[in-house]
């Protein structure tokens, strides 16, 4: 899964980016945090479990 689109996904359901870490990006809602990894293509696997998790 391009990284792009996941991003797109998190903000379409109100998720931010709260700051940049070393080698990952950390999303908020407010709440919660998920460090996004910054290549440009996410294991779609990883992609999944992400998706998953946070339930979208």
């Amino acid at each position: 899964m391009k990284r792009r689109d996941l991003v797109k996904l998190l903000e379409k359901n109100g998720w931010y980016l709260k700051r940049n870490g070393a080698s990952h990006d950390l999303y908020t809602d407010g709440i919660r945090i998920e460090p996004i990894p910054r290549h440009s293509e996410i294991n779609e696997r990883l992609a999944q479990a992400i998706i998953r998790k946070l339930g979208l």
